[in-house]
């Protein structure tokens, strides 16, 4: 399979949703959604009526009709929310989540790479993190339902990914180990999923998805090509400046005047012996500039990774209020916070008005962890699975064994990405979510559309303006 010049990032909780993947996809790029909580996404956009009814048409396509009519009994309201962020609860993932949790989070993921990919031939992947673990395996398996022709992981080491693809390629069984705080030497944890158990007989066949591992290390490279479960089709090398979650520094985290973690010499990653893996790979932190794609490809890349400025295009999934209130003021403050991620990585905060990067309004937020996608599973005394997040209530984590001085300044990103997309929770008390808005360090190309008075841009302005370089290079 000939692989794309651009890889359009897998930004947020569907910022980088269907609609974007989609255009991106028929530029001739690789289109990505993001899987990041898509069940509870998936049910709210049936909560707010489904607009354009796109969700349904998705369900629609699903091979499993029992398990959608039970999603659309569940959560579609034809007439939308009684009142805004008044949403129906989502379980949360456990190690033993309900039936009816893996079958949404199936069926979510299967609709946003079925809708990526309704009507035209390009590809499409799908990008998910090792960090989340619990919904992971429903996620890839409803994308494969759907023929997600990548996927593409980080935030972490997920060398048993790829062995999960080849044995969902079939139809099998798949277990996954859990990282679980405290477990015992003689201790493993694990979830599974068994396809012909959740959905019986009459499986459709799968294809196995090229899989690409996220990667800020030459060690993590190596350990991924030569130690994966199963084959690793390509890497996508990922520097400090780009956007979300990044990997901390190595040899630990010295900060300088302005509070960011600093990056060294041990944190430069040889592209030498990148290329002496004999894999492709993407380059992704900063290179949406005109100039990039071409350097990249001198460098042996097969092509380059590009967040922030198709996080900002029109297509993309990030509220639009918020989306033009950010480009409409112009000024792009990016900070690297080490406290904000309950994950414990360094996560990139675009300095917003109104949004939980400004101190007044973090501590205005109540405490409360109630996704839990980012929680740390950890053993309890009884040999059993607990559940904590350093963004929950203090007196709530300390009780379940957690450090307080590990509460200071993080966030809720789980709440706070929902509200970025528009789906913020409303609290009894009238408090609504506020978003948290993520990006790259590198504004060029957004900074470029906006000189030229374009508040507007599209997702093929981005990829027309990053290819023109390399295209003016081949007319020479």
């Amino acid at each position: 399979m000939s692989h794309p010049l651009i890889i359009q990032g897998g930004m947020g909780a569907a910022v980088s949703n269907w609609a974007l993947a989609r255009e991106v996809s028929m530029q001739g790029q690789l289109g990505v959604v993001s899987g990041v909580a898509m069940d509870v996404i998936f049910a709210r956009r049936l909560q707010e009526g489904d607009k354009g009814g796109h969700m349904r048409r998705a369900l629609a396509a699903f091979p499993f009709q029992d398990a959608a009519l039970r999603i659309l009994k569940n959560y579609f309201r034809e007439e939308g929310l009684t009142e805004q962020g008044k949403y129906i609860n989502v379980p949360r993932h456990s190690v033993n989540s309900p039936k009816e949790l893996i079958e949404l989070t199936v069926a979510s993921n299967f609709a946003e790479v079925y809708l990526a990919k309704e009507g035209h031939g390009g590809k499409v992947g799908i990008n998910l993190l090792e960090k989340i673990q619990l919904p992971n395996l429903a996620s890839l398996y409803g994308a494969m339902l759907a023929g997600v022709d990548y996927v593409i992981m980080g935030a972490g080491i997920p060398r048993e990914i790829p062995g999960i693809l080849d044995r969902f390629s079939e139809n099998l069984k798949s277990d996954m180990r859990l990282n679980v705080e405290g477990a015992q030497k003689d201790e493993s944890f694990h979830v599974s999923l068994d396809p012909k158990e959740l959905f019986g007989s009459g499986l459709p066949s799968l294809k196995r998805p090229d899989f690409l591992a996220i990667i800020s290390s030459n060690i993590l490279a190596t350990t991924m090509v030569k130690k994966a479960t199963g084959k690793v089709d390509g890497l996508v090398v990922e520097y400090p400046i780009a956007g979300g979650h990044n990997a901390p520094p190595r040899g630990g985290i010295t900060i300088d005047e302005t509070g960011e973690p600093v990056y060294g010499e041990k944190d430069i990653i040889d592209l030498e012996k990148i290329r002496s893996l004999d894999v492709p790979f993407w380059l992704a932190g900063a290179f949406d500039e005109a100039s990039k794609l071409k350097e990249a490809i001198k460098k042996g890349a097969a092509g380059v990774q590009l967040g922030t400025a198709f996080a900002f295009c029109k297509e993309s999934g990030l509220d639009e209020k918020l989306k033009k209130a950010i480009l409409a003021f112009g000024k792009f403050d990016v900070k690297t916070d080490i406290f904000a991620s309950p994950t414990g990585f360094p996560f990139k905060v675009l300095k917003v008005l109104g949004t939980l990067s400004e101190a007044a309004e973090y501590a205005a937020r109540p405490r409360i962890c109630n996704l839990g996608y980012l929680r740390t599973l950890f053993r309890k005394e009884d040999g059993t699975v607990g559940y904590r997040c350093p963004a929950e209530p203090v007196k709530t984590y300390v009780s379940k064994g957690g450090l307080e001085e590990d509460t200071h300044g993080r966030k809720c990103l789980c709440n706070g990405l929902l509200a970025n997309i528009g789906h913020a929770t409303q609290y009894m008390n009238g408090y609504f979510e506020k978003p948290l808005v993520t990006a790259g360090s590198c504004f060029a190309a957004v900074k470029e559309f906006i000189k030229n008075g374009n508040p507007a841009f599209s997702a093929k302005d981005v990829i027309d303006y990053v290819l023109g370089d390399l295209k003016t290079a081949e007319q020479e």
